[in-house]
């Protein structure tokens, strides 16, 4: 897996970071995201199936082992320099994009097992005036055995932190949506005032999203939605939609950030079934989507899903 002499910082390795979580964190991250009493084994810690809702692992690089709410910035702040590339500004970063490979289903709860993320950067990639991207691989490890549960691949945006001499980087992969037909599925989740307030407590305590401050002095006008909370409801509406809400359904999920949600915001997910997907095992199919705001702009670009398909629902939709 080594990725020497690709370019400035590619392959270098972030210390590794113990996670933990407990049934309770499960619970609240299927409630923070829309999940219904009709998928009561996301709820309900005896039902007979209560399983992890897969793409929680997202949640564990903010998380960590708390169970207290932290500093933000103290805790997002810093961290060990990429060599060959400047120190970026974190507090001047945006999501740029993230995959989810899910490959084996998580426990219910850490308890009694070391799970820790290893990160390591994939590509640190100069945009010029408007900015740096950075793409990372993060793995979610169980320490004692080194199986491998979940692998994420994001980037982030520093904007306005470009023009330093670094690579380019490679072309953009798009997955396009069909133009020429309907989409077979639409899912509906309306956000609320407190909606953010909710997500927060799985781990993501980013004031941008809790007071008004931080978004106005970043020209949002005021609080946004968490990227991943628009991120994991859209996955979570996928799952509804064709794969039954069981979460040994989803293989793989990805989108691009394109534009912040409002608290209020109603979230509307178009899906198209494009058929088997390419590289993986018959029963697989690929799912493109893009998730936009009500009768506004493309806020997740750039979908694409691996599901095994057990029927379609047409339109589907969650009240918070």
């Amino acid at each position: 897996m080594s990725n020497q002499n690709q370019g400035p910082g590619v392959g270098f390795e972030y210390p590794p970071i113990e996670v933990a979580w407990l049934k309770r964190d499960l619970l609240l991250f299927a409630n923070s995201i829309g999940c219904t009493v009709d998928e009561l084994h996301f709820l309900y810690e005896l039902h007979p199936k209560f399983a992890a809702f897969p793409t929680y692992p997202l949640i564990l690089p903010f998380k960590l082992t708390d169970q207290e709410v932290v500093d933000f910035y103290a805790r997002t702040g810093g961290g060990p320099p990429i060599p060959g590339v400047p120190a970026f500004d974190s507090k001047r970063t945006v999501d740029g994009e993230r995959r989810i490979e899910v490959l084996k289903p998580l426990p219910v709860t850490s308890a009694g097992r070391t799970f820790e993320i290893r990160q390591k950067v994939l590509g640190v990639y100069d945009k010029g005036k408007p900015g740096t991207v950075v793409e990372t691989e993060t793995l979610l490890v169980e320490k004692s055995t080194g199986e491998v549960y979940s692998r994420v691949v994001g980037s982030g945006f520093y904007v306005g932190q470009g023009g330093w001499g670094g690579p380019k980087g490679p072309k953009a992969v798009n997955y396009p949506p069909p133009t020429d037909r309907s989409p077979d599925a639409t899912f509906v989740q309306k956000t609320g005032p407190e909606t953010a307030h909710l997500y927060r407590l799985n781990g993501d305590y980013n004031p941008l999203h809790a007071t008004p401050e931080p978004g106005k002095a970043m020209g949002f006008g005021g609080p946004i939605m968490h990227g991943l909370y628009s991120w994991n409801t859209t996955a979570h509406g996928l799952l509804a939609s064709f794969g039954g809400s069981d979460p040994a359904n989803l293989k793989s999920f990805q989108a691009r950030f394109a534009s912040p949600v409002r608290p209020g915001d109603t979230l509307v997910s178009d899906f198209w079934r494009t058929g088997p997907a390419e590289g993986e095992p018959q029963g697989w199919d690929e799912v493109r989507f893009v998730t936009r705001v009500e009768g506004g702009k493309v806020v997740l670009s750039n979908g694409r899903a691996v599901v095994r398909v057990t029927g379609v629902k047409g339109k589907t939709g969650s009240k918070l």
